[in-house]
């Protein structure tokens, strides 16, 4: 039977104002995704006003509700106070939140991807490399539940795969081998570098893509290749790629921008 008061940790991926009062919270904890709602939480006299920030790794204590639960305590745990003030940081944030939401389902349990969230929102309060950051978390993100896309293997014929490899399907669930590659005509291009990216990424550790230098190319292809994958998986993009985009444009016309990413070479 059911506690009717439970402690879990969970991750703040969205809130929307409920009634006179409340908030409504969508939360990733270890047991999955869960909707639940924080009484009087817009009171300015709320002992819950800012400990339930957007984004926000807390420690919440819960009472079981009729129809959802009730917030009745938050202790944060990390506030990732870093990327708050940073917009290019906050727009990745938005983004992986709401992939997430859209991959996960409700109540399904899933510790590695609540684990996966958490130390990206910790990557990204501090990082250089906010882009690699992203497309190891969108990798292991989509491996945790079910959509790991092929890249040490042909996605077609499951042939180990070598460096001559170019050409990457959605449809087919990944990089193609050069004798599979033809057969599948909307595969697209893929240069070596991208492929070793991200075949990397796809293996290593998070702490990895902070020792990288990448070429602005490989990172842009990198990009393209895993939205396209998305994009099929989702049938459109994430709403947060628009700003994402916009943010990182307005960034890279920036001239102390520009230097950076042009210093960063293979």
């Amino acid at each position: 039977m059911r506690e009717r008061v439970y402690r879990t940790e969970a991750v703040i991926i969205r809130r929307s104002d409920f009634g006179e009062a409340d908030r409504l919270l969508t939360l990733i904890t270890p047991a999955g995704k869960r909707r639940v709602i924080a009484k009087g939480a817009r009171k300015t006299t709320s002992r819950l006003a800012g400990h339930i920030e957007l984004f926000t790794h807390t420690m919440l204590l819960l009472a079981v509700g009729r129809t959802l639960d009730i917030v009745t305590q938050s202790t944060i745990l990390h506030s990732f106070d870093g990327m708050r003030a940073d917009l290019e940081r906050i727009s990745a944030a938005y983004y992986a939140a709401e992939l997430i939401d859209r991959l996960l389902e409700e109540e399904d349990e899933n510790r590695p991807a609540f684990d996966l969230l958490v130390s990206t929102l910790a990557a990204l309060d501090s990082t250089r490399n906010i882009d690699l950051v992203l497309r190891f978390y969108e990798l292991r993100l989509l491996g945790f539940l079910g959509y790991r896309p092929q890249l040490f293997h042909c996605a077609n014929c499951q042939e180990a795969l070598t460096e001559d490899t170019r050409r990457f399907s959605t449809a087919a669930g990944g990089a193609l081998c050069p004798r599979c590659a033809p057969l599948e005509r909307t595969a697209l291009p893929m240069s070596l570098n991208t492929f070793k990216l991200l075949r990397f990424l796809q293996s290593q550790p998070l702490d990895a893509t902070e020792r990288m230098t990448i070429s602005p190319a490989t990172r842009i292809e990198a990009e393209h290749l895993l939205r396209a994958y998305l994009r099929r998986m989702l049938e459109r993009d994430l709403k947060s790629v628009a700003f994402l985009d916009e943010v990182g444009q307005a960034m890279r016309a920036q001239p102390s921008a520009s230097v950076a990413r042009s210093s960063q070479k293979e």
